[in-house]
């Protein structure tokens, strides 16, 4: 009769084999790159806020401004909110994204991880800065456009580029950091919004 399993040493091998291959250049590149989800985080909080806040109401949506003043606190915020250019503002974001995941898919695959993941970081900086000067609600969706290409990108790339530069022993540790900066930026966002809006 077979009996199974014996105990050997090699799992206090393969520890340690792992730990040889922790680095320090490969944890700083797991937690650089992670980073593109705290952008990503930092968008979702700040546009959730922002879109409540009466100042910004005022100069890009007047009439979901001038609804919130004249209605009471008794009717319902899908009755105040509900305007079509809010709605392409919030989700131009993620319209955008999953149009440019595509794109990032055959970008990834074809010249690599990093210059997909640099591509990400051009459309956060061209989309935040078109947003930070935005005059009217044209320039503030281009930018919200060109955040969601960066979140395409990055969603795309990071999590690939971890997965392939982690030890074994540790892969899912070091890839989880892609969501706890997502969880981060939103965090952050938040206590910005909260902070400006006192």
């Amino acid at each position: 009769m077979a009996t199974g399993g014996s105990s050997s040493s090699t799992t206090g091998h393969d520890s340690e084999a792992t730990i040889k291959k922790i680095t320090p250049i490969v944890v700083v590149s797991c937690i650089m790159a992670a980073t593109g989800g705290l952008m990503f985080g930092y968008d979702i909080g700040a546009t959730g806020s922002v879109t409540s806040m009466p100042t910004f109401l005022e100069k890009f949506f007047p009439v979901i401004y001038t609804r919130t003043q004249e209605q009471g606190m008794n009717t319902s915020n899908y009755c105040k909110y509900d305007n079509q250019r809010l709605q392409l503002f919030i989700t131009s974001l993620y319209l955008a994204g999953s149009i440019a995941t595509f794109f990032a898919s055959y970008t990834t695959s074809r010249f690599g991880r990093r210059p997909s993941m640099l591509i990400a970081g051009v459309f956060f900086l061209v989309g935040t800065i078109l947003d930070a000067a935005a005059q009217d609600l044209a320039m503030l969706i281009i930018g919200r456009l060109l955040l969601g290409c960066g979140v395409g990108f990055a969603n795309q790339a990071v999590p690939l580029f971890i997965s392939e530069i982690a030890p074994a022993g540790i892969r899912g540790g070091l890839n989880i950091l892609f969501q706890l900066n997502v969880t981060i930026g939103i965090l952050f966002a938040n206590l910005v919004n909260y902070g400006s809006n006192r």
